[in-house]
């Protein structure tokens, strides 16, 4: 997709609140937000982590989730009531027409005033599960690895104001073959083990994200 330029249908932020019954807290359930936010090296303007350890920094400042998925996740999970608006999956930014066979690691992109680039895929963890309320056979972690439906996350190159309904438009784009699809197949879907050369290329990949260099480093051997 050589000229990528997609409208920002819902931007939403959110601040950790309790989870489950254990006192874990997640800032998971974000909620939409209008008008201009500020968007900086480390994400929106009102928009926190509970897991530093796991979530948050430069590489994850800001989380996409495809709005083109909900309508497979509909045929897999039928009328789940956090499928009827954007935020389902704790993304940052909604939009459609904005896939992970068509962005490439270290695509840039203006995101309303802000500069931002593409840095790595969403590996799922069970805070998904556990808010859809599934396990087992209807895990969503366990389909995100089969089907690469992952979303992805930009870093911050310019700051800059971003409001819904602005646009998502492609700068300069990133390495041809490295699709977030196929980094995220190669790196979390199981990929490596049939193709160690194109993970040893990863390693080497500056535009990918750090601790993504350091995953294919280690399947690399």
């Amino acid at each position: 997709m050589a000229n990528i330029a997609v409208r920002i249908q819902a931007l939403l932020t959110g601040r950790p609140q309790p989870f489950r019954e254990d006192g874990t807290l997640s800032a998971f359930a974000r909620r939409p937000v209008h008008g201009p936010v500020m968007l900086g090296p480390d994400g929106f303007a009102g928009d926190e982590v509970a897991d530093r350890v796991h979530h948050g920094g430069p590489d994850k400042a800001v989380h996409l989730y495809p709005h083109d998925h909900y309508g497979y996740w509909r045929t897999q999970l039928g009328d789940h009531k956090l499928l009827a608006a954007p935020g389902a999956f704790g993304e940052n930014i909604s939009t459609s027409g904005f896939v992970e066979s068509a962005v490439r690691i270290g695509d840039i992109f203006r995101m309303g005033q802000a500069l931002v680039q593409v840095s790595h895929g969403r590996k799922p963890c069970w805070k998904i599960d556990h808010r859809f309320g599934v396990s087992g056979a209807q895990s969503i972690m366990t389909r995100i690895v089969q089907t690469g439906r992952c979303g992805l996350y930009f870093r911050v190159l310019e700051p800059g104001p971003v409001a819904a309904g602005e646009m998502l438009k492609l700068i300069e784009a990133g390495p041809s073959q490295w699709t977030v699809d196929r980094v995220f197949r190669l790196l979390i879907g199981g990929g490596h083990k049939s193709e160690p050369e194109a993970v040893e290329a990863l390693s080497r990949l500056p535009q990918l994200a750090e601790a993504w260099r350091s995953r294919a480093e280690m399947l690399a051997g």
